[in-house]
């Protein structure tokens, strides 16, 4: 879980999810849609695939960039561990309390 929200601690990273939410895109399309340098969105890209929560297909000349949606999938069952309380399990780690 520590590696998706690395990645998704970042508002270029989670806007370039936004993006592919619609549509695989190649990383040029992805920076296109951006004020900042390809290099910077390469290496946004490249902490999203390390994570991932974004996978890399070689189209042609071009590499696609798609979500992975199992990745996803996986942070939102953690977040709707929170959601509904009354089938809520017991926590994996206790936190000792400081008196």
């Amino acid at each position: 879980m520590d590696k998706y929200f690395k990645a998704l601690n970042d508002g270029t990273r989670r806007e370039i999810l936004e993006i592919l939410r619609v549509n695989p895109a190649a990383a040029g399309e992805i920076a296109d849609r951006f004020n900042i340098s390809k290099p910077s969105i390469s290496h946004h890209l490249d902490i999203l695939k390390q994570a991932d929560l974004v996978t890399a297909k070689k189209k042609g000349q071009f590499v696609m960039y798609s979500i992975n949606l199992p990745a996803l999938d996986e942070v939102l069952q953690w977040f709707a561990l929170f959601k509904n309380e009354s089938n809520a399990e017991k926590p994996r780690i206790r936190i000792p309390l400081r008196v």
